[in-house]
């Protein structure tokens, strides 16, 4: 049983080397980190989903820029589109559950918001018609996704595509970038910065 548990920490490790190693990714994340400062200076906020494992990543994160991450300073606003049971509950019923996102953002989501869509296939229906609602809102979108990428990172204007297969490895390494997210916004905003 130690070799497995040896063998499953190990397939975490490779799975964020590649990470490391992937040039245009860590590009992705510095992109993504300077647009969510920069609308942070304009007053705006991010919001984020997913389903399942993802939801749980989409409350984290909103969790770390509202409380705090890694010293006090002021709230961040984020908002998580996973946590309001009679939101989700409504709109599943009423509208049908691939628009229990897609409709809220419609009526919290402002011009210069960012949208972070999570999702380990990529394909999940609910986030596309999501990221179709942030565009027609003036609001970026985010492809937080593993494998492919899937549908949701030919229509995000940024991808941040894990190089992995597995829905565990895939999971453990979104709330990496999440953290490193978190970490860069609060810094950048209210410390002295990592130099992006």
């Amino acid at each position: 049983m130690k070799e497995y548990i040896k063998d499953q920490i190990k397939k975490s490790y490779e799975t964020k080397q590649k990470i490391y190693e992937n040039e245009e990714l860590l590009n992705n994340i510095v992109d993504v980190a300077k647009k969510c400062v920069k609308l942070y200076q304009g007053d705006k906020k991010t919001i984020l989903a997913g389903n399942g494992g993802s939801a749980a990543d989409a409350q984290h994160i909103a969790a770390e820029l509202v409380g705090r991450y890694g010293f006090d300073r002021p709230s961040i606003p984020s908002l998580a589109l996973t946590t309001d049971t009679s939101n989700l509950t409504a709109i599943g019923n009423d509208y049908g559950y691939d628009h229990v996102f897609s409709r809220q953002l419609e009526g919290m989501g402002q011009k210069g918001d960012i949208f972070i869509g999570i999702s380990t296939s990529g394909n999940s229906i609910n986030i596309i018609k999501a990221f179709q609602s942030a565009k027609l809102k003036g609001i970026t979108t985010v492809a937080l996704v593993g494998r492919d990428g899937g549908e949701m990172a030919k229509i995000a204007d940024i991808s941040l595509i894990v190089p992995s297969d597995s829905t565990p490895r895939i999971q453990e390494s979104h709330i990496l970038i999440g953290h490193i997210l978190c970490d860069i916004i609060e810094k950048e905003i209210f410390a002295d910065g990592v130099s992006l």
